[in-house]
């Protein structure tokens, strides 16, 4: 069964079972700053689950592109991916664990046709804070699961909650049996041995933990699920890998034909690290040295780095990336109207990764010299860090042009200090993108007006083509992309920011309506990434200057926003220009 044929039959029986399908969000998350990608179905949904009234109701389904930077290093095994897609259906206080479980295991038995034998379940086991969940294992029985094929594990497998604070409660996860010979006589799904593969979460929210470690009851309780389609994609398909199946397998065939190195893992992670960057830049990603834009660079700079190491024209780096479109345009079709977009950001970063190499090469001279000068036959790790950090230098091409000249390299210490490398970047991103949770303070919220005073503001100046590109809020400024093609001037800049002023001294009122999207487009709404919303959509007046389609929070007056400063204009890709500015007391 193809991925698309899996994702279909999800939507399709949720939506017969009267859940709304709604859109997936875009990778890069609008004004939220707590995260650098949307990484679950659960994120841009936060607010719903926290009690936010849903415009679609109560019961929803959808397919989310998720993207998630913690084991980058990891791909190129048989089982990692960067980028994958999850499908979800949720209860916003609606059905709870009776509903989730039966409709869970018809899905998998008769929908998707997996046999009851290949099915193990796990519950939480309970402990001071929430009891034993036998209530979800009864439901497992009473659908069909065996009393053995039911295991109990602790808060660390079977309990989820986004960060320190907020939501969570038990789940119950089902695993797949792969066939493979068990591990022991004690084999089950919590050996991570490979015979069983997790497939699908429930996550029952029913209690909220306060950041003093205590838990107490929700009075909305939510389901929240997760399943990943790559994953079940594989299984069904009776594939090893991901990569075997009709979502890859044309690019990997494609690699090995072009390769005159045999490495499976620099096939996978080309294949994989393009698939990632492609999406990336769909969703309005671009190259830079900071946050999400790094960590694109990475993945592009990795990509090529090991295209070179399977010995592979770089030319053929636009065919490969004509054939990845391809080969994905079924899944998501807005992908041949990106073409050009998705090349040419691609092959612009790899040209100057191709400079940057160049500079490596010639420091890398110096440190021979230097080192011949010692009477050294080692090259210092830190050496070779500095090279791979600076320059994006790989430590194998270094260890080949070491041995070429009859030197060694500290690989030991190099190991050391990329992982106390890799340990810091987590932490520091950790502390910056706290995880999950959108950020919604008064600041945050008064930002979010501020950019639809600012859209509206730039259309009157420049016209109706300044539509929005994206944006990105902060609690210390705004950040707004808009489609222009020239810089704008200062007279420009300063007619915009009196605009937006003018709006905010008249304290216009900022108010809510639910409609479909059919009538938001008849009231004159401006809606921002249309396919991105469901029947029915928020949208917000701001008195009789703005009207748009959006998710909210906003203010309630615009005289709550204070006085409204452009920091900086400048040109964020072709034919974007970029504003930021900042909201003075």
């Amino acid at each position: 069964m193809k991925a698309i044929d899996i994702r279909n039959k999800y939507l399709n029986y949720f939506k017969n079972k009267e859940h709304k399908v709604i859109p997936s969000a875009p990778l890069i998350p609008e004004n939220d700053p707590s995260v650098l990608f949307t990484t679950a179905g659960m994120q841009p949904l936060v607010p719903y689950l926290l009690g936010e009234k849903h415009p679609e109701g109560k019961r929803l389904v959808d397919y989310q592109k998720c993207l998630r930077t913690n084991d980058i290093d990891e791909v190129g095994d048989n089982r990692h991916l960067t980028y994958f897609e999850m499908l979800g259906n949720w209860s916003l206080g609606d059905y709870f664990k009776e509903e989730a479980v039966k409709m869970s295991f018809e899905f998998l038995t008769k929908e998707l046709g997996i046999p009851v034998e290949k099915l193990s379940v796990t519950c939480f086991a309970g402990d001071e804070d929430a009891p034993r969940d036998e209530v979800t294992a009864n439901y497992w029985r009473e659908a069909g699961i065996p009393e053995e094929r039911i295991y109990f594990y602790g808060k660390d497998d079977n309990w989820w909650i986004a960060g320190e604070e907020g939501p969570c409660g038990p789940d119950t996860e089902m695993f797949y049996d792969t066939g493979k010979p068990p591990c022991s006589e004690d084999c089950q799904p919590s050996c991570n041995c490979g015979k069983y593969v997790e497939i699908w979460n429930n996550v029952f929210m029913e209690y909220y933990k306060h950041k003093d470690g205590k838990y107490e009851k929700l009075k909305q309780q939510n389901v929240d699920t997760g399943l990943g389609l790559e994953r079940m994609a594989m299984l069904l398909q009776g594939k090893q890998t991901p990569f075997d199946t009709e979502l890859f397998a044309p690019v990997m065939e494609k690699l090995e034909k072009l390769s005159k190195n045999d490495s499976i893992e620099s096939r996978r992670i080309v294949a994989e690290h393009l698939r990632a960057s492609i999406m990336i830049i769909l969703d309005g990603g671009v190259p830079s040295n900071i946050d999400r834009g790094y960590v694109l660079r990475k993945l592009i700079r990795r990509m090529t780095r090991h295209l070179n190491k399977l010995e592979i024209d770089l030319s053929e780096l636009e065919n490969l990336i004509e054939l990845n479109i391809e080969t994905l345009k079924e899944m998501y079709p807005e992908l041949v109207d990106n073409k050009k977009r998705i090349k040419q950001v691609i092959i612009e970063e790899k040209n100057k990764f191709m400079k940057t190499i160049s500079h490596g090469e010639k420091e890398f001279e110096k440190a021979i010299n230097k080192a011949k000068q010692e009477g050294k036959k080692v090259i210092d790790g830190q050496t070779i860090f500095k090279l791979y950090e600076t320059y994006g230098f790989p430590p194998e091409i270094t260890a080949d042009l070491a041995t070429e000249q009859g030197f060694k390299i500290d690989i030991t210490e190099f190991d050391k200090l990329f992982k106390e490398h890799q340990e810091k970047s987590r932490m520091g991103s950790e502390q910056k993108f706290k995880g999950g949770l959108a950020e919604q303070n008064e600041k945050t919220i008064a930002y979010h007006t501020a950019t639809h005073l600012l859209h509206k503001a730039l259309q009157i100046v420049l016209g109706e083509h300044a539509k929005q590109k994206g944006s990105n809020i902060t609690v210390e400024r705004l950040r707004f992309d808009f489609s222009h093609p020239e810089k704008m001037t200062k007279e420009q800049l300063q007619q915009v920011e009196d605009i937006v002023n003018e709006q905010i001294k008249r304290d216009l009122k900022v108010t809510c309506e639910e409609m479909s999207l059919e009538q938001a487009k008849e009231s004159g709404a401006t809606g921002l990434f249309e396919n991105k919303y469901g029947e029915k959509v928020k949208v917000y007046t701001i008195g009789d200057f703005s009207k748009e389609i959006c998710g909210g929070p906003h203010v309630s007056h615009t005289g709550e926003l204070g006085h409204f400063k452009i920091k900086k204009e400048e040109s964020s890709s072709a034919g974007v220009r970029r504003i930021k500015a900042i909201l003075e007391d």
